[in-house]
């Protein structure tokens, strides 16, 4: 057998002080060294041996403990933690002792108890009880079989080893549990930040892609460029069309629409975005009033991107109050560029902002689309 190794210095004296106690225990349950020093050889010292096997075995396995202490174990049928009257039950009961509970008995309750909480399989700790329950029949029969020496024999067991390894087992459920949470919790987690990542990444790709394709548009129109480069301009748009609808699929096996994701946009960013959007070709009036709101930067950047997807050429307004959010986009001015949509920006928003007690209303207008946000 492969002795267990020890993980720390610690470990070592803890074990080492533990085997001191327990010899302690057994010494007292020997005859006196001085008076019968014989008897001490033969009995208490090969005990203390055995204490010191138990010790070693015990940490890693605690049931071979649980089976190296067996001889020391509740035994004595004539002390007890109780006595109890029986002639109630059986005339000839009498007084009788109630849980024999002998100086080692600690450290046998203590090892029953770790082998309920870290033994994963009931099968071995079965056989074993089989193996302490025919050691207390055996004992009992030989001294009378009497109603008293069953009742302490049965208490002896119940409190020694039965309900010791009970309690172990509970505990050892109730930490299985534990972390089983713990690692469901951060496995939640993990997803959840990937479903972050995945939704900036919809937001941010798709806003950029956006802008791209009606950059491409644009150049399309432009009078000045022969033939090969409006090709080139159309297979541009076409490419931004393809990407954004690869990403949308991607993104939607990822997505999880119901995170919020942290934003604290300040001012300088949505200045920045709809500053990008111009640079694109966009037409865009931008009204700042301070406080900027957190979901402001995801309102405008969502709002734009529709805009340059489905109304190209138009004249965009984009209103920013501290409770209050508008993109407003007037009706397309030139052909409707061919990137798609995956419906998943519009609905993470809405998310985000029913997380914010606010309402989300997105419909056409008169003469265009409007998407406004009412924060508290």
């Amino acid at each position: 057998m492969r002795l267990p190794r020890r993980a720390s210095r610690r470990q070592v004296a803890q074990d080492v002080l533990l085997w001191c106690l327990l010899s302690i225990a057994v010494s007292a349950m020997g005859p006196d060294p001085f008076e019968q020093p014989m008897a001490f050889a033969g009995i208490t010292v090969p005990r203390v041996a055995l204490a010191g096997l138990a010790v070693l075995a015990g940490r890693a396995w605690p049931l071979a403990a649980v089976a190296l202490l067996l001889p020391l174990g509740p035994w004595d049928f004539t002390v007890g933690l109780a006595t109890s009257d029986l002639t109630w039950i059986a005339p000839s009961g009498g007084y009788v002792k109630i849980f024999p509970f002998v100086a080692t008995s600690p450290f046998v309750i203590w090892y029953a108890y770790l082998t309920g909480r870290r033994l994963p399989r009931f099968l071995p700790a079965l056989a074993l009880a089989s193996v302490l329950s025919a050691v207390g029949v055996g004992l009992v029969l030989s001294q009378g079989g009497t109603v008293g020496l069953w009742t302490t024999m049965t208490t002896g067991l119940l409190g020694t080893y039965a309900v010791p390894y009970l309690l172990g087992l509970l505990r050892g459920r109730l930490l299985q549990q534990r972390e089983q949470a713990r690692s469901s919790a951060e496995a939640q987690a993990r997803l959840r930040e990937r479903a972050r990542i995945a939704r900036d990444m919809h937001d941010s790709l798709g806003h950029d892609l956006a802008l791209i394709a009606v950059r491409a548009a644009g150049l399309e129109m432009a009078p000045s460029l022969d033939p090969a480069q409006v090709r080139a301009a159309g297979e541009l748009r076409l490419a931004a069309a393809d990407a954004t609808e690869r990403l949308h699929q991607i993104i939607g096996v990822l997505r999880d629409e119901a995170e919020a994701a942290p934003l604290s946009p300040a001012r300088e960013d949505v200045a920045a975005l709809v500053g990008r959007a111009r640079a694109s070709g966009m037409t865009i009036a931008l009204r700042l009033a301070e406080p900027v709101p957190a979901l402001a930067h995801a309102v405008v950047q969502e709002g734009l991107t529709n805009a340059a997807k489905h109304a190209p050429g138009a004249e965009v307004t984009v209103t920013v109050a501290p409770g209050r959010v508008v993109v407003a986009n007037g009706p397309a001015t030139r052909p409707r560029s061919a990137v798609g949509s995956g419906g998943l920006g519009l609905a993470g928003l809405r998310e985000r902002v029913r997380r914010e007690g606010g309402t989300l209303a997105a419909a056409p207008t008169a003469d265009g689309f409007e998407l406004a946000v009412d924060l508290p």
